[in-house]
């Protein structure tokens, strides 16, 4: 028997409190773009700068001591982290964190030297085989190339759903990531988790698959816009959304149970990463529907998709199927 997770024939509507979910949706937003300019965010050591340290050694790493150690330093931000390497099961690596100190283009000697004896205090046969510092520099070079990877990352979906599809399913689509995006930094806002250069390449993937999910409910409309050519086009883009349902709950459904046990496995190191993907996962799946489609419903869109193309841009590749 075949598991089924969403009925057959199911009819949802889905518009049945539009103007409820679309302005909670831009409220959450607001609310996000408010939490970044007035709390900020947590940046990590690959924004602010910092230093990074490897040690090996012949004991098995405690990371609560590590830190411990380092603690009276008073370095502000301390990352430890143990490092796995399945082709050396007897390797005893750790890879220490802090943020830049104050003033300072990079970690001085003396501060490099104290965080040395600290660990070695803990472990005589600590060795200290790398050691790199990010300056203020680099870091803001890491924040501008950060930004322009999202950028072009929406510009280039803008781009594809405009040659694909109407300049309208375009607007839903943009919105809807945009929608993403900045409600996922204003949890990092609000709750001050760590943002990094892994919260970034989330971000990133949450861009994908938020527009894989619109796309897969887009092209339904679109199949179904040449069908039902006398079909409102609210009834269309709820049968559409119907459609689909099966196929965007399972994909979701599955994508989050590796993610949270990821989150609940994996070290404190991917949590940051885990948390934006599954709050992407859940966010992407609600604005493909919530968003993109009511977007697309206030902006209407044109139905007979089989007469020849007017010249009007957008419309060009209409009929091209995937």
């Amino acid at each position: 028997m075949r598991l089924k997770l969403v009925p057959d024939n199911i009819k949802i509507n889905f518009f049945q409190s539009t103007r409820l979910t679309f302005g909670a949706s831009v409220l959450a937003m607001v609310i996000s773009i408010f939490l970044f300019f007035f709390n900020g965010l947590n940046l990590g050591i690959d924004f602010l700068g910092g230093t990074t340290i490897r040690t090996d050694a012949q004991t098995s790493v405690d990371v609560g001591a590590y830190r411990s150690a380092l603690k009276p330093l008073d370095l502000g931000d301390v990352t430890v982290t143990e490092i796995f390497d399945v082709t050396k099961p007897d390797l005893n690596a750790a890879q220490i964190r802090f943020e830049a100190q104050s003033g300072e283009e990079a970690a001085t000697v003396e501060v490099i030297r104290a965080v040395k004896a600290a660990l070695l205090s803990l472990d005589e046969t600590i060795t200290f085989p790398q050691v790199e510092s990010v300056g203020p520099e680099v870091s803001g070079e890491l924040v501008q190339a950060a930004i322009t990877a999202v950028l072009a990352a929406i510009g280039a979906v803008l781009f594809y759903i405009w040659l694909r599809f109407e300049w309208q399913f375009s607007v839903g689509a943009i919105a809807a990531l945009v929608h993403d995006i900045v409600i996922t930094i204003g949890i990092f806002s609000l709750l001050q988790i760590k943002f990094d250069l892994a919260i970034i390449a989330a971000l990133l993937t949450i861009v994908g698959y938020s527009l894989n999910d619109t796309v897969v409910v887009f092209d339904r409309v679109r199949e179904n816009l040449r069908k039902y050519k006398k079909t409102l086009l609210k009834d269309l883009l709820n049968m559409s959304i119907n459609e689909t349902l099966s196929r965007t709950v399972m994909t979701s459904l599955t994508t989050l149970i590796a993610l949270i046990s990821l989150f609940i496995l994996g070290g404190d190191v991917i949590h940051g990463f885990v948390f934006a993907m599954i709050w992407g996962v859940i966010i992407g799946t609600y604005s493909s529907v919530f968003v993109a489609s009511s977007i697309l419903l206030r902006l209407g869109v044109k139905r007979d998709w089989d007469k020849t193309n007017d010249g009007k841009a957008g419309t060009q590749f209409a009929g091209i199927d995937a």
